[in-house]
């Protein structure tokens, strides 16, 4: 094997390993991706049950560029792969009173409608204000985070390159020690749009009272490239990738868990499986969550080191999967049920570390484009609502069949949906432990690490590691943090890393 090319392991086939796998694979690298489950996507899984198909993770895709990109790696045409439908309206919004609003595409639009729902206010005006200052964070977003390996600003910022008047206000632009609700609020005055708007940290697992307001880049990322649906189901990403991999040479071992790192002089120079064997890789990309790769795969003072740290792990949430008998005529594909009071909401899942008592939830009803996915007339309903990441008092054993009311109940009061029990014929669920033993993350946490410090919230553990040699880091807990198209774009920048130190002229390819 020459000098450039290197026997690399893949620890962990969710969405950022399976895109690592795939862009070494096209670089020439001799990949091997391990999973402790005994499927590869993670938690981009499926469950099928009585003719209902559920995606049981992620299920809103945006900035397919991302994906397309990655596919470009191996000179592929994302669609020979992939089926992705335009969704628009991207959202529909239920509010506690009745009243109810789509979220739009086209800028205009949608401020025309916000006028309507909310005339007298400015609402409208507010919001093309609002994007047009998320496209411009947008744009400073591709220009310092996107596609680099980046741990902290000085790897955002080459000083003595960047010094420069241009570089100095994209920066101060950043907006620096104010958060997402903040600058929202300061556009949009009505509470329940500014609500709406604040779910784009949702994607994160982050507080929007406590986010930093770069995150409000989401915004415009969404409107512009839109959001997608996969034929067949977010699932059917993750076997895209998978089929990428194997083209590419890749050898995926599900079922196989990988406990720990041979590291020898700071270098990685294999993993250790749970059978006991040792495997010999002169390089390791890590999709499993990062807080947890220090601790467990490296060990030693360096994982002690990442635990005092403090990071904190993103919320977590509870999953219900209902196979309905009917579906519901005045849900759209993608719907947000908004709690009453979104601080109260976010004080109890953040500070308080409590489920809500009056949650938001989000639901998705794909028979809306996908009839495949139920039995005629049917639906595939997920319900999601956010919940605090796993405390030791929580007890979901105990605590789920009580909070599984209140979610029903939420529904039935502020989505219309009064008769949803007599509808379910198909049910299973996710509590927080469920999310912590399945998918080897933090606590619970289904996006990883949350993004809260309103000055440096939006940094995550970074890409290529400075503690060992040869590892590197992929996923929701790694930069540049969760939702699918960062997951995806994290794996992109982890082998793009290590394809250029295993070359030894550094990232030239991440401009």
């Amino acid at each position: 094997m020459s000098g450039s090319t290197k026997k690399v392991a893949v620890i962990g086939g969710g969405l950022g390993g399976l895109a690592a796998a795939c862009v070494l694979g096209a670089r020439g690298h001799e990949v091997t991706l391990f999973d402790k489950n005994d499927w590869v996507g993670g938690k981009a899984a499926v469950f099928s049950e009585g003719g209902f198909r559920f995606d049981m993770g992620p299920t809103i895709l945006t900035v397919p560029r991302v994906l397309e990109r990655i596919f470009a790696e191996a000179d592929r045409d994302m669609s020979d792969y992939l089926d992705l439908r335009r969704l628009d309206p991207q959202w529909r919004c239920f509010f506690e009173g009745g009243a109810s609003v789509d979220l739009v595409e086209n800028v205009d639009a949608m401020a025309a409608d916000m006028d309507r729902f909310a005339p007298g206010v400015g609402a409208g005006e507010g919001y093309k204000k609002f994007q047009r200052m998320s496209e411009h964070l947008h744009g400073v977003s591709e220009r310092f985070f996107f596609w680099k390996a980046v741990e902290d600003l000085f790897d955002t910022i080459n000083v003595r390159a960047n010094l420069n008047p241009t570089t100095l206000r994209d920066v101060m632009s950043l907006r620096m020690g104010q958060t997402v609700a903040g600058t929202i609020r300061s556009h949009v005055k009505d509470e329940r749009l500014s609500q709406m708007l604040d779910h784009f940290t949702q994607y994160v697992g982050s507080n929007p009272y406590g986010s930093p307001a770069v995150l409000c880049a989401i915004a415009h990322m969404q409107s512009a490239d839109g959001v997608w649906y996969p034929m067949g189901g977010t699932r059917s990403v993750a076997e895209a990738l998978a089929k990428l991999a194997g083209e590419l040479g890749a050898k995926l071992r599900p079922s196989t868990d990988i406990v720990g790192l041979d590291i020898r002089n700071g270098r990685v120079g294999g993993v250790r499986t749970a059978s006991g064997d040792t495997e010999t890789f002169e390089a390791v990309v890590s999709n499993m969550d990062s807080i947890r790769t220090y601790r467990e795969l490296v060990g030693g003072e360096t994982g002690a080191r990442y635990d005092r740290k403090g990071f904190e792990p993103a919320c977590s949430g509870v999953v219900l999967y209902l196979g309905l008998n009917k579906r519901y005529d005045h849900i759209l594909h993608h719907d947000f049920v908004f709690s009453r009071d979104a601080h109260e909401e976010f004080d109890y899942i953040y500070k308080r570390g409590e489920p809500a008592p009056d949650p938001t939830a989000y639901l998705c009803a794909p028979s809306f484009t996908d009839p495949s996915v139920a039995p005629e007339g049917g639906e595939a309903l997920y319900v999601l609502v956010h919940t605090p990441y796993l405390r030791p008092h929580h007890d979901w054993s105990k605590m789920f069949p009580t909070y599984r009311q209140t979610i029903l109940d939420k529904l039935k009061r502020t989505a219309g949906m009064e008769d949803i029990e007599e509808r379910i014929v198909v049910e299973r669920h996710l509590t927080p432990q469920d999310i912590h033993e399945r998918y080897k993350v933090l606590n619970g946490a289904i996006y990883g690490l949350a993004s809260h410090g309103r000055f440096l919230g939006a940094f995550k553990p970074g890409n290529r590691s400075r503690d060992v040699q040869g590892l590197y880091l992929a996923g929701g807990a790694a930069h540049p943090g969760p939702g699918m198209p960062m997951v995806m774009m994290s794996g992109w920048i982890a082998a793009d890393a290590l394809d250029q130190d295993a070359r030894g002229d550094g990232l030239k390819r991440a401009s």
